[in-house]
């Protein structure tokens, strides 16, 4: 949304605005997420639940627009709500509908039906495509890797001073590390340590099964010999570097963003929005401040360097797993004039049915 220039809110205006440009202001805000015109003051006296004539209506204006909460985008005598006044509208205004039945079941089916898969990501992946698709707006999810269950590690000697370790994790996946090791470790030593780590690591995350290993591994010097016990943690700590802070984002739904779009500069808005998607680390540094509360985040335009130029928003909320820690983020981003009402529940659901498939996993 291209805005002239920015006034700074007094934030002891909001408290100063009667029921007349609170309502106006209202009016203002939900036709244009409703059909995203500018609306002008004789079509707001005709809208407004209260009787008003043209005229004090454009008076009412006028002190909005001084407060910076609305703008005239061009000559006419329409006005579209600021960034700040959609902030204003969605803390302060804003009534949350409810999640029909249809939509709770569509999204409960596909994303139970995924859980079902081996990985964590057909589930993140089916629950952003499910709500993507609902909201036509672009759906995404980060999650943290060190977070993944874990299932067995294998060691295969590459040379002398180097082996493969293969990481296998409870959803499936396969990642390969090469580790140092001792010049003269036997071979033996391999699958040795392979079968001491598999008997402490199945089931545990990565941050669990480092606090069970290192808790006996003077023990285990003992038992498995100094170079098989120094292999073992080579291993580890190669695990744990690599995942520790490894994050990963799935992105669906960009086409959604191209629909409806009436003018040039929603064309370029797009084209915007499509680069800040590409960014990947600065989505996620967006979906990670979501984790700072304990429901659904809005970020709206400017208020996020991210989104600065194309003047998108962003609905966010984390998933937990059966200890309440967050395991991840997932939202959904579109333009400024998102469906907050309906989309602010859907997203709640959304993570909340993730989070709860992810303890059954």
């Amino acid at each position: 949304m291209a805005e002239p220039h920015r006034i700074q809110f007094d934030p002891g205006a909001l408290g100063r605005l009667n029921e007349r440009p609170r309502e106006i202001l209202r009016q203002i805000v939900e036709s244009y997420l409703a059909h995203g015109e500018p609306v002008g003051s004789r079509q707001l006296s005709r809208m407004l639940p209260m009787t008003l004539s043209p005229a004090s209506v454009r008076n009412v204006m006028q002190d909005l627009e001084e407060l910076g909460l609305i703008y005239a985008p061009h000559t006419s005598a329409g006005r579209l709500p600021t960034e700040l006044g959609l902030r204003l509208f969605v803390d302060a205004m804003l009534e949350l509908g409810d999640i029909g039945q249809e939509e709770r079941a569509q999204i409960e089916a596909q994303i139970r039906a995924a859980s079902r898969e081996q990985t964590l990501e057909s589930l993140l992946g089916e629950a952003m495509s499910t709500l993507s698709g609902l909201t036509r707006s672009a759906a995404v999810v980060v999650t943290t890797k060190d977070n993944a269950r874990l299932k067995q590690i294998e060691f295969v000697r590459l040379d002398a001073e180097r082996a493969l370790a293969i990481l296998v994790g409870a959803d499936g996946s396969v990642e390969n590390r090469i580790v140092q090791i001792p010049r003269d470790l036997p071979s033996s030593a391999l699958i040795e340590a392979s079968n001491y780590l598999n008997a402490r690591i199945s089931g545990r995350t990565i941050t669990e099964a480092r606090a069970a290993i290192e808790k006996t591994l003077a023990v285990a010097q003992a038992e498995l010999g100094e170079l098989t016990a120094r292999l073992v943690k080579t291993g580890l700590a190669s695990w744990v570097e690599n995942s520790s802070h490894g994050q990963q984002l799935i992105v669906r739904g960009q086409a959604n963003l191209l629909e409806n779009l009436t003018a040039r500069e929603d064309l370029e808005r797009i084209r915007l929005l499509f680069a800040d998607l590409e960014t990947q680390k600065d989505v996620i540094e967006l979906l990670n401040r979501a984790e700072g509360g304990e429901g659904v985040r809005i970020f709206i335009g400017s208020e996020n360097k991210l989104f600065s130029l194309s003047g998108s928003s962003m609905i966010a909320a984390p998933f937990r797993d059966d200890q309440q820690r967050i395991v991840g983020v997932l939202g959904v981003i579109g333009p400024t004039r998102l469906n907050y009402a309906r989309i602010v529940p859907m997203v709640d659901y959304t993570s909340k049915l993730v989070g709860l498939l992810l303890h059954g996993r």
